[in-house]
Order: C-alpha cells, then structure tokens, then sequence
C-alpha cells in the first residue's frame, strides 16, 4: 500500500469527505438485510471522530438512473449506521446544494458525523462531471476514499473529487489492498485460484494474469463458465448456457489444449428444466450427476459433481494460500448448492491464507457458516476482479502516494489540490 491513509494526515477540527460503499441490500419495508459492508466502514469512522473530524459520508446506492428514487434512498442506511456506531448520525436529502452546505460548514461539530443522499441521484456522478465533482470538494477540507468496492469506478465521489482536494485512504481501502496486493505479489506457495461464475468474457483477463504475471500453480474452473470451455474442447453441453462472446474468448484460451495448472469440472450436476434462482426448483424437474464431456441433449449443467469438488478439496488443502472469486454452481437453489458449499468448507479448512472476493462468493462463505475461518473476505465484486486482472482501479490511482513520484512532486497549487 503506497497511497497515504488517515494515518498520514491531520484531521483534527477539518470537514472530511469520506466516500463509503452503503450499496446494501433493502427489503420492502426499507430495511437493510446486510450490514456486512456498514459495518466494515465503522473503523475509519470512529478514527476520524476519536481524531476530531467532523465526518461527511457519501455514497450511491443502486441504479436510480440520475434522479432521485424513493426506494434507493440512503435514509434507511443512516439508521443502520447509527444503531452500529452507537451515536447520532444526521441525514440530508441531497448531497450538494445550498442545504447541504448550510449544514456542513455551519452546523456540523468535530466529533460528528453526517450521511449524504444517494450521490447517484445526480447524472453527473457517474460522467465525472468536474463541474459536479468540485460541488463535492467544496464541502470538505480533506477527500478520504474507503469504498474499495467502487474504486474501479472514474465517477466524480470516486475519482473526481480527488483532483480538487488532498486525497487519501480510508482503513478499509488500505486493507483490501494490503490484502489482495499479498496474495498476488509474494504469495506463499502452492498458490491456488478458484474461479467461477457464468461467463468467461468477465474472467477472461483475470485467468490471463493469473497463469502470465502471478504464475498460479493451479487455477480450479467452475460456473456456469464450465459450459463454454467444455463447448470450446468440442464436448457436448446439452442445454447448458453459453454465450458468443465466452465461447469466443473460451476458445482462444484453450486453442492449445487446456492450459498447465488449469483444472475443469470432470463430473457436472445437470437438470432436465431451465431455472430461476429467485424460484425454487420445478417439483418436477430432474436432477443427475454425468461426466462432464457427456452432457445430454436437453439438459442443462448447474453445479459441480461430487468428484470434482473431491478434487478440488484437495487441492485447495495442500495450498497454502487460497483466492476465491464466484461460485462453482448455481448455490441459490439448494439442488445445485453442494459444490459451492464443498469448496467453501474446503477452503475454510486448509489453514492456507485465504482471499474470498465478489458478492456471491462472500454470499457463498456466510451461507456455509465458515466465514470466520476466511482470511480476508473483500468487501467489492467488480473493484477485486480488475485488482486480480492487473488494472489500476481510477478510485486508487487518484489518491496521493506515500512518496510522490517525480512528475508529481511539483507544488500542489500546481496540481491543482487544494
């Protein structure tokens, strides 16, 4: 970690911009159903607080398409936070604006902490309007990034407010990459990555800089991206889903046969109806374990089998470190959820150092109960798979190094921080 973190500057009585990732889940009734990520934003909090910042959160929250939607506001978010910090924590119904501003610079005390409306609410966000994103600078004195889950976003509370103000890391920020950046720079060996999900157009930069820069000795295949590979071997699929784009690229990777270190599914559970992991099953759908280069016409692959995910165990117990991203099966239907389940178990029990990142793989841990045994379970999904892949995320690269490199160490009226 070379950016500088709230441990780096002085914070003491400054207004302080802190973007936090609250896209959380809400029931019906507005409720939060995860705090997983709430609560991994309460250290930096309560540092900047214990320090004397007057604290400024900001964050989106769905995809209300720029302009305010009941149903994704953060109100519901701020009385989550409020119960788990155990101190008021006010609410404005805008992030900019003249009421805005009234409150931050003339009512906010050190100490205290306020959450902003969904920053989404306003098309410039996700344009990176500059105008926009010096409306947001304007609030604050000191510009702290600690949503690592959207920091592979150039958006203007992610990215283009740090042109305007010091900006640095929040705790958080400086974990996820302390902890990823570990398992990809100076992994302790044998290294393995498990890979899932449902296409390989998503995963096809990350298995490339998983077998080229970070040489894993092995790199476990599942998902519904089993299909495309096994369709590119020219073995039959039946049903299975597989689109262009991930047989294409599918194709290209193994156009030399399957890759050293790389293991694909030898047994597959398969079922004879489609489905819909917000339905339960077709009581009337059949269900059966076949090799996976023998698929039937009609039927359609939906979890590892019991021998792969043997194989995989083992694998994953000799390892001594251990990356996860996407499940192996569709585990949202308790039928095709024994494979997720077996590598979780797996990965829990090997001791190794273990990095889980991605929504539904953090889904997959909770849901085993092994998530206590998880060395580190990162809070972002898309942010964690381009940090494998080997791209900068915008989010951190804006933010100020430790020791400035040489086209940036000119004064800072030059760079334009304030």
């Amino acid at each position: 970690m070379d950016k500088k973190t709230i441990d780096d500057v002085d914070v003491t009585g400054k207004q302080v911009l802190v973007r936090v990732d609250y896209n959380v889940a809400l029931d019906a009734e507005g409720r939060v159903l995860d705090d997983t990520r709430i609560s991994a934003s309460l250290d930096t909090i309560r540092t900047l607080i214990d320090r004397g910042a007057r604290v400024i959160l900001i964050s989106h929250l769905g995809r209300p398409r720029g302009k305010p939607a009941p149903d994704l506001s953060l109100a519901p978010v701020a009385r989550r936070l409020q119960d788990l910090l155990g101190r008021p924590v006010a609410f404005l119904h805008d992030c900019v604006g003249d009421e805005v501003n009234a409150y931050v610079h003339h009512k906010l005390k050190d100490g205290e902490v306020v959450l902003l409306e969904n920053v989404r609410f306003h098309p410039e966000e996700e344009t990176n309007d500059p105008a926009f994103a010096k409306q947001l600078a304007a609030l604050c004195e000191l510009y702290v990034n600690d949503a690592f889950g959207a920091a592979h976003r150039a958006h203007a509370s992610t990215e283009g407010v740090a042109h305007y103000r010091t900006a640095v890391a929040g705790l958080l920020m400086a974990r996820e990459i302390d902890h990823l950046g570990a398992v990809i720079e100076s992994p302790e060996r044998p290294l393995t990555a498990i890979l899932g999900g449902s296409k390989v157009s998503t995963k096809v930069g990350v298995i490339r800089n998983l077998l080229e820069r970070v040489k894993v000795d092995h790199l476990l295949l599942g998902g519904g991206m089993t299909y495309a590979f096994l369709k590119a071997l020219g073995k039959p699929v039946g049903a299975s889903r597989v689109d262009d784009e991930s047989l294409a690229m599918a194709r290209d990777l193994v156009k030399n046969g399957i890759p050293p270190g790389v293991a694909l599914p030898t047994d597959v559970v398969v079922t004879d109806r489609g489905f819909d992991i917000k339905k339960p099953l077709n009581p009337e759908a059949q269900v059966k374990i076949v090799p996976a280069e023998q698929i039937p016409e009609g039927w359609q692959g939906a979890d590892i089998g019991p021998e792969t995910a043997k194989r995989f165990g083992e694998i994953i117990r000799e390892s001594k470190t251990v990356i996860w991203n996407g499940p192996v099966g569709v585990f949202e239907i308790e039928a095709f959820a024994k494979g997720t389940n077996a590598i979780a178990h797996a990965v829990a029990a090997s001791g190794a150092t273990s990095v889980v990142g991605g929504g539904e793989s953090v889904t997959a841990v909770h849901q085993a109960g092994v998530a206590d045994q998880i060395s580190w379970i990162s809070t972002g999904g898309g942010a964690s798979l381009e940090f494998l892949e080997g791209k900068d995320l915008p989010g951190l690269k804006a933010l100020e190094d430790k020791t400035p490199k040489p086209e940036q160490s000119s004064p800072a009226g030059a760079t334009g921080r304030a």
